[in-house]
């Protein structure tokens, strides 16, 4: 199981290689919600997790017109660096928590694709480890963050066998990212559904106190087969997208050019690898992406940089060894196709 370090939580950032210090939002609160002494109240502990609490909690610091003060929002806008450059809107008109979150960027210029073909990039602008199921790799840390295959909805599922002893994904995405997700291969939509859960945080502290978080809160999956006409011809890969304490809401807005012409997702279309796919509604949010065994590769730099040294992270293995996480860029490499 993982191990909580009460340490602070630094991850890599990938442009830079440094280390750098996580502004754990709402800390206190997280550590309150998630204490032992709410596990010995069940009652608490569920209403903590229920919809309708993360409703009123995403009301009051996104839409209250009081949000800005409760919530400290002037303050974390000069300090979450948003690139205006990077926005498709002029940002004045980011004057409320909800437009900061759901903002548009300029990705086609900013967020530039890797010049490789076969490869999968990150779907979300986020802070990643990646791993493996198989205990034969080095990557091992099965059932450490989810709990393979309640993940895909239930023992029931009929994508269970494709995924066992396959590698992983996991995107944490922070408040102040950008919160649109982005296709990561081309492929056709082989199936899509919900599974219903909770709203728990995606915060470490919870994530790590909860035990395989991203199994238990409420998720929509997309399974994409990569080996058709134009894929990337890596198997079937599934995304995950988790909502989490105040986001209870994902919608599906894919457009193949910019952010024109959104639409929803339905099984048989192709979808295009970086093209926008989904808008998480504010707050933080995973996307766990999952892969067939033998087909990806992972970066290089991602690999090393999860078991550097001397890097204080809230995550870690049984053994106590640390697992880091490397910030990365939408649409930036993630992995590379295995010839079969």
């Amino acid at each position: 199981m993982p191990v909580l370090s009460r340490t602070r939580h630094q991850y890599i950032d990938r442009a830079t290689g440094a280390v750098a210090d996580e502004r754990l939002m709402a800390n206190r609160i997280i550590r309150t919600l998630y204490s032992p002494k709410l596990e010995n109240a069940p009652l608490l502990a569920k209403l903590a997790s229920s919809r309708k609490v993360s409703e009123v909690l995403g009301y009051l610091n996104y839409d209250n017109a009081l949000s800005s003060r409760i919530s400290g929002m002037r303050r974390f806008l000069r300090n979450c660096g948003i690139d205006p450059g990077e926005l498709v809107d002029d940002s004045k008109t980011l004057d409320t928590p909800r437009k900061v979150f759901e903002r548009k960027i300029k990705y086609w210029l900013c967020r530039p694709m890797p010049r490789i073909e076969r490869c999968v990039i990150c779907p979300a602008d986020s802070r990643v480890m990646v791993g493996s199921l198989s205990d034969t790799s080095g990557l091992f840390i099965k059932g450490k963050f989810f709990e393979f295959p309640e993940l895909l909805g239930g023992k029931a599922s009929r994508w269970t066998r494709r995924f066992a002893e396959g590698d992983f994904a996991v995107f944490r995405l922070t408040p102040e990212k950008y919160h649109y997700t982005h296709v990561p291969v081309t492929g056709e939509v082989s199936d899509f559904y919900s599974v219903q859960g909770r709203y728990h945080s995606c915060n470490p502290h919870a994530a790590v106190r909860l035990l395989t978080p991203y199994s238990k809160n409420r998720r929509v999956v997309t399974m994409m087969n990569t080996d058709c006409a134009g894929g990337e011809g890596v198997g079937y890969v599934a995304m995950i997208e988790v909502v989490a304490l105040m986001v209870g809401q994902i919608e599906q807005r894919y457009s193949e050019e910019c952010y024109d012409d959104p639409q929803g997702l339905e099984r048989g279309i192709v979808l295009r690898r970086g093209a926008p796919k989904a808008l998480f509604r504010p707050g933080s949010s995973t996307v766990v992406l999952l892969f067939e065994q033998g087909r990806v590769r992972f970066a290089r730099d991602l690999v090393r940089n999860q078991h550097k040294d001397g890097v204080r992270s809230r995550y870690s293995t049984g053994f106590g060894q640390p697992v880091v996480e490397t910030d990365v860029k939408v649409r930036s490499l993630l992995a590379r196709a295995v010839e079969v």
